[in-house]
């Protein structure tokens, strides 16, 4: 998150990734003449100033690669005449025993020579500005020096190591830092290791493939800067540098809350890419008029405001304004608003329901909330979106007549504000009825650290592959590790899509990247009570299912989580053991290494004798903790499942029920949230949900 600002900082809307972008200098109109204009570009990795974030240079397109390349000469000048992607920068990893590839723009016709610790290619930008490069393949090292030069301004990237480079993608699991996982301060200062590097690229999205990324820069790890880092693929870097000894670059591409259709292409998906292009640019538009109307609102205030004090009972909140409550505050005119907003509202007590004291709902908050009544803290939720607060509130705190609430939300991403069924809101005195405390609420804002309205693209087709994946092509990278599908997890019917979508995803970056065995490496979805779960009907059962499903594809490999999980919170923070199962699964599957990295995986069920006899591909079979069974059900021509009892017997599972006469179908985990399930592997992994119907 940005640091909060006076209100007079947010008077621009800064371009979003797929506009036509911030030129650098009066030099671009005549090239652009719808372009803006905007300051030097400092980064490393862009050089300079250079054209900016929304750029569209799909190599496709050679016109208009061609007009993006002769903008960002004229602006340029001698300064920095060659544009190379950002993800070559100062500190990059190189993918080792891979060609090297190195691509870029430069004016057309110019001769560009890459030199690397020896190693020389020379290339001839074509009519668009193109060019490209490859070296010789290496052994992991460094660091080295890379030179480009164009004849008129070289460049040199420095701190280049050769290592192995993976990219970490999906939803907000992987996104999730180490600061806010488990062991936080503890793993902030083992995190020592300058060899393994992080390139986080920022969320960003685009109606067309994008030639650059938006922007990103290689940070090497230490405490000082560790605690940002993707936790999920840190831990996974560690657990490489013991295994392999080599430099270990994390390229992190990742949107929480984004659906799998978001990081797929357009012809994979059967998409119309003009129509999807032309409605992004609609989404833009709307988008703008949005964030104006949000701009207007806070124009009001001065932001960022001191809001100690605003639970106060006699706070004066003149100037405060209404707002309906349940409701998230985009909805109310604050579109894209991160940061820090108050509500309050009154409720009235005789003096002896103020003697006895209440139950209060504040209903949903997004994301954070610490609540107040008559200036008395009653509680504080912190990081549950979804979470229907109730509180006790004493009758300390309480007194006849009017009675105040104050409520403090900080909201980091997406929506923000009180949401959910209104009858979530509520007050209940001791031994009475539930009263309703839905209605208009007096609002504040008191800090603003974003105003962005991207959160929806995270939803919809193609829009962050365009943006966060397709600039990366042709980089040579070692693998994938990929956690996502929570977003795909609302329905069976959406589930059970994932099993098309997801192999269909994996065959198309494989594609692109020209690696047709690129290891791919994902997390199963942990356990979470989604509230999902019908009856003998589970989304996230189905979902996992279909991540199974996807194992039939080559150089893959799969993390079982459902006993790492957190029920109450869909971001378990355990990422430790999800870095070290994956790190597992890349030995095998891209290291070669004879190593087990999964628990049992279901083969076959024959139903004989009143009870189920199933077999599995596993190193052994075993309890977690010892004690009995768990998590198996029965069921028979009914198609009615049942808790079953189960035990080990040598090699197979055996299972029965007392309710299952005649048995025709088992399940085993076959929930949102399977805590109960116990069955592992002689290596402690457990056991993949499965069935052996296909009702």
């Amino acid at each position: 998150m940005t640091q909060a600002k006076n209100w007079t900082a947010w008077g621009f809307l800064p371009p979003l990734a797929g506009d036509e972008g911030d030129l650098p200098a009066r030099h671009c109109r005549a090239a652009r003449p719808n372009a803006r204009c905007a300051a030097p570009d400092r980064s490393g990795a862009a050089g300079g100033r250079e054209c900016a974030k929304g750029r569209r240079r799909d190599a496709a397109n050679p016109a208009h690669l061609f007009a993006t390349a002769a903008c960002l000469l004229a602006a340029t000048g001698a300064a920095h005449a060659v544009e190379l992607p950002r993800v070559f920068a100062d500190g990059m990893v190189l993918q080792r025993e891979r060609p090297i590839l190195v691509w870029g723009l430069a004016e057309p016709g110019a001769r560009v020579e890459v030199a690397f610790d020896g190693d020389r290619a020379h290339a001839t930008a074509g009519a668009d500005g193109a060019w490209r490069v490859s070296l010789p393949a290496r052994k992991a090292g460094g660091p080295y020096a890379m030179r480009i030069d164009d004849g008129q301004a070289p460049r040199e990237l420095r701190d280049v190591l050769v290592g192995d480079v993976w990219l970490a993608s999906g939803q907000s699991n992987m996104e999730w830092p180490i600061s806010q996982s488990a062991d936080a301060q503890a793993e902030i200062a083992r995190a020592t290791d300058p060899l393994i590097r992080h390139f986080k690229i920022p969320k960003s999205w685009s109606g067309t493939p994008e030639w650059q990324l938006a922007g990103g820069e290689w940070i090497a790890s230490s405490p000082a800067v560790a605690g940002e880092f993707s936790a999920v693929a840190h831990f996974f870097a560690r657990e490489l540098r013991r295994s392999e000894g080599v430099p270990i670059g994390i390229i992190d591409s990742t949107w929480g809350g984004s659906a799998i259709e978001a990081w797929m292409d357009a012809a994979t998906q059967g998409i119309d890419g003009d129509a999807q292009a032309a409605l992004a640019e609609t989404l833009k538009a709307d988008d703008e008029r949005a964030l104006a109307q949000a701009r207007e609102h806070l124009a009001r205030w001065h932001l960022p405001a001191d809001d100690s004090g605003w639970q106060a009972t006699e706070l004066d909140t003149t100037g405060w304004t209404a707002i309906a409550v349940p409701g998230l505050w985009e909805t109310g005119g604050y579109n894209g608003m991160d940061g820090v907003a108050w509500y309050r509202t009154t409720f009235e007590l005789s003096a002896a329901e103020a003697g006895r004291g209440l139950t209060l709902g504040v209903g949903r908050i997004d994301d954070t909330d610490t609540t107040w009544v008559n200036g008395v803290e009653v509680g504080t939720t912190e990081s549950q979106y979804n979470l229907a607060r109730v509180y006790p509130v004493p009758a300390s705190a309480l007194r006849a007549g009017a009675n105040t609430v104050a409520v403090r939300v900080t909201d980091t991403g997406g929506g923000g504000g009180i949401h959910g069924p209104s009858d979530e809101l509520f007050l209940q005195p001791e031994g009475g009825a539930r009263r309703p405390l839905d209605g208009a609420w007096a609002f504040r804002p008191a800090q603003v650290t974003a105003l962005a309205l991207d959160d929806d693209k995270n939803q919809r087709p193609t829009l962050l592959y365009n943006a966060m994946i397709h600039p990366l092509q042709p980089l040579p990278v070692r693998g994938v590790i990929w956690y996502q599908g929570e977003a795909n997890a609302g329905s069976v019917e959406q589930a059970l899509a994932y099993r098309q979508q997801f192999p269909d995803m994996i065959r198309q970056w494989r594609a692109q990247f020209d690696a047709p065995a690129l290891p791919f490496l994902w997390v199963q979805l942990a356990s979470w009570h989604s509230g999902g779960d019908e009856g003998d009907s589970s989304p996230w059962a189905v979902l996992r299912e279909s991540q199974s499903a996807t194992l039939s594809l080559p150089a893959t490999g799969q993390a079982v989580a459902i006993d790492i999980g957190d029920v109450d919170d869909i971001h378990p923070t355990n990422k430790q053991d999800v870095g070290k199962r994956l790190g597992l699964a890349a030995r095998r599957v891209a290291y070669g290494a004879s190593v087990v990295d999964q628990g049992p995986v279901f083969a076959d069920a024959q139903f004989a004798g009143g009870a189920a006899q199933l077999s599995f591909d596993a190193d052994g079979l075993a309890v977690r903790g010892g004690g009995a069974l768990q998590g198996f059900q029965l069921a028979g021509a009914d198609r009615r499942f049942h808790p079953a009892t189960a035990s080990i017997e040598g090699d197979r599972v055996i299972v029965r029920s007392d309710a299952v006469a005649a048995p025709v179908a088992v399940r085993y985990a076959w929930s949102d949230a399977p805590v109960d399930a116990n069955l592992v592997g002689a290596s402690g992994l457990p056991a993949s949900p499965f069935r052996s119907d296909d009702w």
